[in-house]
């Protein structure tokens, strides 16, 4: 399936090369249309081929990640191949309140993506999530 057209997304855990299911960070992915922001510290474009969903990094972390994602009751499921041949399974849990207003703006080397009460902001520095106040 392509990403989502909007939404936030909590990190549940990664997987990598088929080991057990593990989450040792808050990792919050914000998608609004074809634009994504990763609290990780990249964010972007967002384009699908038919099978699989490609994050292009535009800003941050330089790089792209390539996967297929997969509906998994209220959750969803990448998995994908790293380009050093390792592979990978991530699963995010929707977030409440992703709902509202909607949009991406970018500006230079930043880039904002925002979902009702969640945004998250890349910069050359990083990620930073934030949830909006008021907004619950």
């Amino acid at each position: 399936m392509n990403a989502p057209a909007r939404g936030a997304w909590l990190r549940a855990g990664i997987s990598r090369d088929g080991g057990p299911l593990r989450e040792t960070e808050h990792v919050v992915w914000v998608q609004a249309g074809a634009y994504y922001a990763d609290s990780r510290g990249f964010a972007g474009r967002t384009s699908y081929d038919g099978e699989q969903v490609r994050f292009h990094h535009d800003v941050g972390e330089p790089g792209d990640d390539t996967g297929t994602l997969a509906s998994d009751g209220a959750n969803l499921t990448e998995t994908g191949t790293n380009p050093d041949g390792s592979t990978f399974r991530e699963v995010w849990g929707r977030l409440p309140d992703d709902g509202g207003p909607c949009g991406a703006w970018r500006a230079g080397p930043v880039q904002v993506v925002r979902a009702g009460a969640h945004v998250v902001h890349v910069d050359d520095a990083g990620g930073t999530y934030l949830l909006l106040p008021g907004t619950r």
